[in-house]
């Protein structure tokens, strides 16, 4: 009677555990599916990040080759980097951590690249701009050309848009030995022409050099006892007098002075103004 009693209590102490294991792998059964599903929503979410960001390079481009490539590469990264979640298994947390992190690194390298092609997007603007505008100037100059003279139409022709160099503000004055303006042709020492070089951010920089041809009342070219010549267009021209200025693309006056050998003599005097390029602009003094 006393086994019996002893076995039975064992039976159910038995049956206890049995059903506390049963409860337990239960919960665990069930803990570890939601740990699944997690990971495997999270491996799904990366895809689709992945997948947009791949996207979004393939959206980006730009004129320069250099760039281009870059981001062709990082795209490959991208692609790359996809293929590598899809054959991880979802359960592999580290990995996918590890994924998440190369994303994360992807994204602000794209970032960068955002950055760079806005800022060569804005300077291309502005250059279309400056180009624009540069076009009308060389077309309005050349129809005051083809007015004036039908040796302009080989000078408009060579004129390279955006980057002739123009004046404006011309001058001209006699001065005496004391450098006073005058209007006396028997106190006249030299004649001053000064204009000023416009502001053009696409012209060359450096060196340059001012011509300036004088013509008398009787419109002979006066000229120093050296015959001096420089070239404009492919034509070779005599000068009266010239000045090197140093031009950076930003407004410039300058002032060029021609002496006289045999002094002047009364009525009116035109000054040409020239650069290697082209004509800039005249003006006229009247002596007395």
């Amino acid at each position: 009677m006393e086994t019996e009693k002893k076995l039975k209590n064992v039976v159910i102490g038995m049956a206890v555990i049995a059903g506390l294991l049963a409860v337990v792998l239960v919960w665990v059964w069930i803990d570890r599916n939601k740990m699944v599903n997690d990971l495997t929503m999270d491996k799904e979410t990366l895809t689709v990040e992945l997948t947009q960001l791949k996207t979004d390079y393939s959206t980006l481009s730009t004129n320069n080759d250099s760039l281009n490539t870059q981001l062709d590469r990082e795209k490959i990264k991208v692609e790359e980097l996809i293929e590598r979640v899809k054959k991880t298994e979802a359960t592999n947390r580290s990995r996918i951590r590890q994924y998440e992190k190369e994303l994360g690194t992807l994204r602000s390298i794209m970032r960068g690249y955002i950055k760079q092609i806005d800022s060569l997007n804005t300077l291309n603007i502005t250059l279309r701009k400056d180009a624009a505008q540069a076009r009308d100037e060389a077309k309005e100059s050349r129809q005051k050309y083809n007015d004036l003279r039908s040796t302009t139409d080989e000078y408009a022709k060579q004129v390279e848009v955006g980057s002739v160099i123009k004046g404006r503000g011309f001058n001209a004055i006699a001065i005496t030995s004391a450098n006073k303006e005058t209007d006396r042709s028997s106190r006249t020492a030299k004649l001053k022409i000064c204009s000023s070089l416009i502001e053009n951010s696409l012209a060359p920089r450096g060196p340059m050099h001012i011509y300036i041809r004088v013509f008398g009342p009787d419109k002979l070219l006066l000229t120093t006892s050296e015959q001096q010549v420089f070239t404009v267009n492919g034509e070779r021209l005599i000068y009266s007098a010239s000045r090197e200025v140093d031009y950076q693309g930003d407004e410039v006056e300058v002032c060029v002075y021609y002496a006289g050998n045999q002094g002047f003599v009364k009525g009116v005097y035109t000054i040409d103004v020239f650069t290697s390029r082209g004509k800039l602009g005249t003006a006229q003094v009247l002596l007395r």
